[in-house]
């Protein structure tokens, strides 16, 4: 068989194992995983702040256009950042960084979404609270995904003022974000509203992730404990989510729970997994599945990453992540 040479994060990730077997991990080997591997890319964008209206309240909004003139209306991509349902906001790589490098890319708009977030399970830290947000508020599905249809239904209603053609909108989003979109997309579609393209990179599609291959397994035999989505921790990240057991989920929730009858409405279909994540199994299911329900699917591992590679600021498998995407709005 041919030697394959290890990426930069296989050799990080070698070097962090190691330190996890040596006992508690050290605040420099955590440093040195999280480094940046080069700068930031750089493009000329404007980028504003806005809000939809949505029925729990506000939904904060970052837009992303390109300074250089358009031909004519671009093409828009509304996307949601990931982080357990619990984490996460604008500013954070696989956010920020990911609609700026699809946008100057694209040649297209993005619109990122700071959806409403679910505190952590009991005993936890509470979420970050969105400004106007009900002080009585209890977030759980599906609040979070109402606030991402009500970025798109807000997107859409503004095409003129954004510059975007509506008919060329795609909904995408990273790990919990994925879930979100997906999730919004199969609602949208069952109202006859189905976006143009779905692009969900590394989702959460399954309340508890599918059994893995025998491949799968070998790729994820080394991966430190505390980079797992263990079914323990998959349990506990989705009752969190539902606000209670996993029997009460629906395809709404958690799209891989859906018939083939009830998958056929979606759109086009890009999904992508990391190689070392076990939401791997989780995204090639849900390929299958949509294949099986005639959905045009398309589904990538990124081979050498791990869970959230979109957030390693300067890292070459992330830059092709976003050519990936962009290609996608391109085509729209």
């Amino acid at each position: 068989m041919p030697v394959t040479t290890p990426t930069e994060m296989e050799r990080r990730l070698r070097t962090l194992t190691e330190a996890v077997g040596r006992g508690p991990l050290a605040a420099a080997d955590e440093a040195a995983w999280n480094a940046p591997y080069r700068r930031p890319e750089h493009w000329d964008l404007r980028i504003e702040h806005r809000e939809a209206p949505g029925p729990h309240g506000p939904v904060p909004l970052r837009v992303y256009t390109p300074i250089a003139p358009a031909d004519g209306p671009r093409a828009v991509l509304v996307f949601c950042h990931g982080g357990s349902f619990q984490h996460g906001d604008l500013t954070m790589p696989e956010g920020d960084h990911t609609a700026r490098g699809v946008a100057g890319r694209a040649d297209a708009v993005v619109v990122s979404v700071d959806y409403r977030l679910c505190d952590e399970p009991a005993g936890g830290s509470p979420a970050r609270r969105i400004p106007g947000t009900a002080a009585e508020l209890d977030v759980r599905a599906p609040i979070p995904c109402d606030d991402v249809i009500a970025a798109v239904e807000w997107t859409r209603a503004s095409a003129t003022e954004l510059g975007i053609d509506p008919e060329r909108l795609a909904l995408g989003g990273a790990s919990a974000g994925g879930n979100l979109a997906a999730a919004a997309s199969l609602r949208l579609a069952e109202q006859g509203r189905a976006p143009a393209a779905s692009l969900l990179m590394y989702p959460v599609i399954h309340p508890l992730n599918p059994e893995a291959t025998a491949e799968e397994t070998a790729a994820l035999a080394e991966l430190p404990e505390h980079l797992r989505f263990t079914p323990e921790g998959m349990r506990r990240m989705s009752e969190n989510h539902l606000g209670g057991p996993l029997e009460a989920a629906t395809a709404r929730d958690y799209p891989g729970l859906g018939t083939p009858e009830q998958l056929a409405v979606l759109p086009r279909t890009y999904l992508e997994a990391d190689e070392f994540d076990d939401l791997r199994t989780s995204g090639r299911r849900y390929a299958e599945q949509l294949a099986e329900a005639g959905v045009a699917v398309e589904f990538e591992v990124r081979r050498g990453v791990t869970h959230g590679h979109l957030n390693k600021v300067g890292l070459p498998q992330a830059a092709e992540s976003r050519d990936r995407m962009a290609a996608l709005l391109k085509e729209l």
